[in-house]
């Protein structure tokens, strides 16, 4: 092994960091979780939860040090979940508190934060992003600090994205790239490449980083005094940053075999990306604005477009319904035949969102409805009424894989399936053989395949590593590539359209 490539893989659950070789081969990986620190929130009195930067930091620097004892490290990557961001002082040190984006400070912030920067229909035409609750928009984020924490903000001298925080902090440079930006933020115009009216509105251009760095790029190498904190040679190059997702799909723009895919990346989110590699620009079709529906950026800085929901975090909640109520560790089941039942039955339906206005349907109330009657999740969760259907283990988890399934079927449609679109499955959801199995039956005229890259995220980080070390374009990299598609077969399902039309009808309400 001549080359180590270290990637610093930041998730809101797992943090962890990895080794690779040059040819993309993980050598070694730590992980670790972090709860979050929590604060009160000055003007709400609500618990604020907010992230261990100063524990994540003190971990990774452990892990990098360890690591390059045994590994001949000569670049470093950083990616990271979204939607958050880090406000730094003139000293280089952290002036406000990191908050989850999943955080909702209420209706009156919302109808605040809009009344100031524009309304959110010609937000998302300016964008390219929609409107979400909580701040889930990252310059909602910044709204919130500007508002609940004005000295702190006054504090602040440059507004960091997640990814680039940590690169600052290796090689003290502060930078910007394409991937984070563009990813429902509503800070930047990616077709023009520039600052939106956001920016302006908010009045923070002069707190933005002026350096652009593309994802590929290096943005320096370690700072001389921390390489020798860490073992590492003050020559290791450390790339900008990328946005976990768009770091997902690295791999799979690599392989000349993928041809016109949509991406099914599960996990907490359900991310579900289709990349345009023939063109630039991001174009909204008219009936796309006031739908769940946006484009990230690749780290080719080619258009991505992109539907989201939070399907891992819906599933294993009701997960841990079941096992409360039925005082077993163990994961659900079904099968197909139950499936059937379901769908002809027509009684039973499991709603989303979990946290208000997130996924694909913003209006719904997360929640069972069974023969007409709704029991809300939040009855469920704290068992002040829980429906019987929680006990019976194959009909509770048929009606939970069938909500994912429409809630994917919506998500793809809206990022551009077409016939003949191929679709790829990795993360969590891969393992329901269940859910596959429906996702095929209920769109025969596309291909459905699981593919098996282990943590493609922290592969694809490595990748943008690789390719700001030695200036290698990504197809040079694709021969280190190896995607192996497992193909779904489908199984004969009946009375699905007449099932999802009443879902649909329910989750509007």
């Amino acid at each position: 092994m001549e080359t180590g490539i270290l990637v610093i893989d930041i998730g809101m659950t797992n943090k962890k960091v990895a080794v690779y070789d040059e040819q993309l081969n993980q050598q070694d990986v730590a992980y670790k979780n972090f709860p979050p620190v929590l604060l009160k929130d000055p003007i709400t009195g609500k618990e604020l939860p907010t992230h261990d930067l100063s524990g994540m930091e003190a971990w990774f620097k452990e892990q990098i040090r360890i690591f390059a004892a045994k590994y001949p490290i000569k670049a470093i990557s950083v990616t990271t979940h979204g939607a958050t961001f880090v406000c730094v002082d003139k000293n280089g040190a952290v002036s406000a508190p990191c908050v989850f984006y999943t955080y909702e400070p209420g209706a009156e912030f919302q109808k605040a934060f809009y009344a100031q920067c524009g309304n959110p229909a010609d937000l998302q035409r300016e964008t390219y992003t929609p409107q979400f609750e909580s701040m889930i928009n990252l310059a909602k984020g910044i709204f919130f600090v500007q508002q609940h924490f004005p000295a702190e903000y006054a504090a602040t001298e440059t507004i960091l994205n997640f990814p680039q925080y940590w690169s600052f902090l290796l090689t003290g440079k502060k930078c910007y790239e394409q991937t984070f930006l563009a990813c429902h933020t509503y800070l930047w115009r990616q077709n023009e490449h520039a600052w939106s009216s956001v920016v302006d509105k908010l009045g923070i251009k002069d707190k933005m980083p002026a350096l652009y760095t593309g994802t590929c790029e290096a943005v320096g190498t370690v700072q001389k005094e921390l390489a020798a904190e860490l073992g590492l040679s003050p020559d290791v190059v450390v790339a900008s940053g990328v946005h976990d997702s768009n770091a997902s799909l690295l791999p799979y723009l690599a392989d000349s075999a993928s041809g016109d895919f949509i991406l099914n990346s599960t996990g907490t989110w359900c991310v579900l990306m289709h990349p345009d590699t023939k063109q630039q620009q991001a174009v909204y079709k008219d009936e796309d604005i006031g739908k769940v529906v946006f484009f990230n950026r690749s780290a080719l800085d080619q258009p991505v477009k992109t539907a989201i929901f939070l399907g891992g975090m819906e599933v294993d909640n009701y997960v841990q319904l079941f096992k409360r109520e039925n005082a077993v560790d163990r994961f659900p089941d079904s099968d197909v035949e139950t499936v059937q039942r379901l769908l002809t039955e027509q009684r039973i339906f499991l709603l989303p969102e979990l946290v208000a206005g997130s996924g694909q349907f913003p209006q719904s109330k997360p929640g069972i409805v069974i023969d007409g009657t709704f029991y809300a999740f939040a009855g469920m969760k704290d068992a002040s009424s829980v429906p019987a259907l929680l006990k019976d283990e194959k009909l509770f988890y048929a009606a939970l894989t069938v909500s994912m399934v429409i809630q994917t079927e919506t998500a793809l449609k809206r990022a551009g399936l077409q016939p003949g679109t191929a679709v790829f499955t990795e993360g969590g959801f891969r393992k329901n053989a269940l859910y596959n199995t429906l996702l095929a039956s209920i769109l025969p005229e596309n291909s459905f395949y699981l593919t098996n890259i282990k943590e493609a995220t922290a592969a694809g980080s490595a990748m943008a590593a690789l390719m700001a070390l030695k200036h290698v374009p990504l197809t040079e990299l694709g021969k280190h590539i190896t995607i192996e598609k497992t193909k779904i077969n489908p199984q004969s399902v009946t009375d699905y359209e007449s099932y999802k039309q009443k879902w649909l009808q329910l989750a509007a309400k």
